[in-house]
């Protein structure tokens, strides 16, 4: 019997509802595992994730079994029911609508993986709409803003 054989690198990045900086330093930490487990029981393969407190970078090793969009919908569902249920905000949490999906080859998942694992140093010198931007200029996305996020004026320390 013929197999399906993959080798799929995909990096997805989302953000909290209206940018807001919800994600805490202590419990972050464990929303981040808890996404990795809901990747792996999906049958994918979460090489990291992690963030800063008002967005996440999921880097998977994605099968052909699931479509991105079925992924993070899972995600965002069950993560955003496990943060409510653990009580580690007031009011309702909640991410933003939308994602963007970036691939990428075997020789690049070192980099991948360290720039995500660096996400506290680097979003002090760049904010998560320039790094988006970036992101969408580097793969030649077409885009129109007013689509894009909810953005939320930034102050960087280097600004000010």
């Amino acid at each position: 019997m013929a197999g399906t054989y993959s080798q799929l690198y995909i990096q997805i990045i989302f953000a909290v509802k209206g940018r807001r900086n919800m994600l805490l330093k202590p419990w972050r930490d464990e929303v981040f595992k808890y996404i990795a487990g809901i990747i792996k029981g999906k049958g994918q393969k979460a090489i990291i994730v992690n963030g800063v407190s008002d967005h996440v970078h999921i880097f998977v090793g994605l099968k052909p079994s699931i479509a991105i969009s079925d992924l993070v919908r899972d995600v965002k569902n069950n993560s955003t029911n496990f943060i409510n249920h653990q009580g580690y905000v007031r009011g309702k949490f909640s991410w933003q609508a939308g994602f963007g999906t970036f691939s990428y080859g075997k020789s690049q998942v070192n980099r991948v993986y360290e720039y995500i694992l660096d996400q506290e140093r680097h979003h002090m010198k760049t904010s998560f709409q320039e790094e988006y931007h970036e992101f969408l200029r580097k793969y030649e996305i077409e885009h129109e803003d007013k689509y894009l996020f909810e953005w939320v004026e930034e102050c960087h320390p280097s600004r000010v």
